[in-house]
């Protein structure tokens, strides 16, 4: 019986508030303004005109840094409000909401919205796309799956993360989606996207259909495991999918998991999400390469003042890219957990009053 290889995540490489201007209105009693020819009234209108542009532009920001709407840069509705003050990562990308809060859970972005390599949280796409063509019920094992000669050769590599198979070996669906999340198996996540599409490239296709349907215009997959640098996305296109497939009571058991078995090898292997268990976090997943530096897509239980638990789900990426994947993913995890506990104390500190008939809800946020 060989010894387990280590698992390593994942992959192979090794606001101002805008200011609005708008016409003067004289107050009562005011003199009225003589009238000026219409040449001049045009080129004061003009002027106006391009000086509000000037300063919505400045409080803005022109280098698309900062925070804005989880939905995307073109959210303008979040661009008017007032950025919530938490622990941002200070490099990279990060997005976060709070469910059960309204509009008011959605907490924005921070850091320029450009697709970046992602690397192992790409599973979280294979995994939703295999539990909505294959879905599976709470404590049930699913189809047995059979591993193919690819999957039981990539078993032994010393390039990548992997999980050792053996051919002909018959796995759950529901066994194969933990091996695939939990110490991250590449040869995992393509065994299952043949299992699903008949090969990985039919499968990817549906990762790309899928991602256009959840509005991730910005996310591009070209493999079914993440190892591929060519895999990119943002932020807010990642916390997108974390909302949709959190939905999935299967996938959720999954990603909780501190540790799983590989049948036929002795011992436990320990989830790459090393904050399960801390400060309420119950998911996600974890990702690393040298392209991507280290990515985390997380999910923790965030309870307000009155003890009601909401879900708090963010994405960190990019966090020192070029450096080693260990390098980036304690990065990853680190940054994650202080953002994990900036979320808790925030959704903690928030109260609700009714404001001109409506109920609205407000914590603390930074000021301009």
């Amino acid at each position: 019986m060989r010894p387990v290889p280590e698992f390593r995540d994942p992959d192979t490489e090794p606001v101002r508030q805008p200011v609005i201007v708008g016409p003067w209105n004289p107050p009562s009693g005011a003199r009225r303004p003589r009238r000026v020819p219409v040449a001049a009234g045009a080129a004061a209108l003009l002027t106006l005109i391009v000086l509000g542009a000037l300063v919505v532009i400045t409080s803005r920001g022109g280098d698309g840094e900062g925070v804005s709407g989880s939905g995307g840069h073109h959210d303008e509705r979040s661009e008017l409000r007032p950025p919530v003050s938490l622990p941002w990562p200070g490099e990279g990308q990060a997005s976060v909401l709070v469910e059960g809060l309204g509009d008011g859970g959605d907490l924005g972005n921070r850091g320029a919205q450009n697709p970046v390599p992602i690397a192992s949280v790409t599973k979280v796409m294979t995994a939703y796309v295999i539990l909505r063509d294959h879905p599976l019920r709470v404590g049930a094992s699913g189809p047995r799956i059979a591993v193919d000669q690819q999957a039981s050769d990539e078993s032994v590599s010393g390039v990548e993360s992997s999980v050792p198979l053996r051919l002909g070996q018959r796995l759950g669906e529901r066994r194969l989606l933990e091996l695939m999340l939990i110490p991250s198996g590449n040869n995992v996540a393509r065994l299952l996207a043949r299992w699903d599409a008949g090969t990985q490239e039919a499968f990817v296709a549906k990762m790309n259909r899928a991602a256009e349907d959840l509005g991730m215009d910005r996310t591009t997959y070209t493999g079914a495991s993440g190892i591929e640098p060519t895999t990119t996305s943002t932020s807010g296109d990642q916390l997108k999918l974390a909302r949709e497939v959190m939905r999935d009571p299967v996938f959720r058991a999954v990603v909780a998991q501190p540790s799983t078995t590989v049948p036929g090898v002795p011992g436990t292997v320990l989830n790459t999400n090393t904050l399960l268990g801390t400060s309420g976090v119950i998911g996600l997943k974890t990702g690393s390469s040298t392209p991507a530096g280290g990515a985390l897509m997380w999910a923790a239980n965030a309870p307000d003042r009155r003890g009601h638990g909401h879900l708090a789900l963010g994405v960190v990426l990019h966090q020192r890219p070029g450096t080693s994947p260990q390098e980036g993913l304690n990065a990853a995890l680190g940054a994650g957990h202080t953002l994990v506990e900036g979320v808790r104390r925030w959704v903690a500190g928030r109260h609700r009053s009714r404001v001109g008939g409506r109920r609205s809800v407000r914590g603390p946020v930074s000021r301009p």
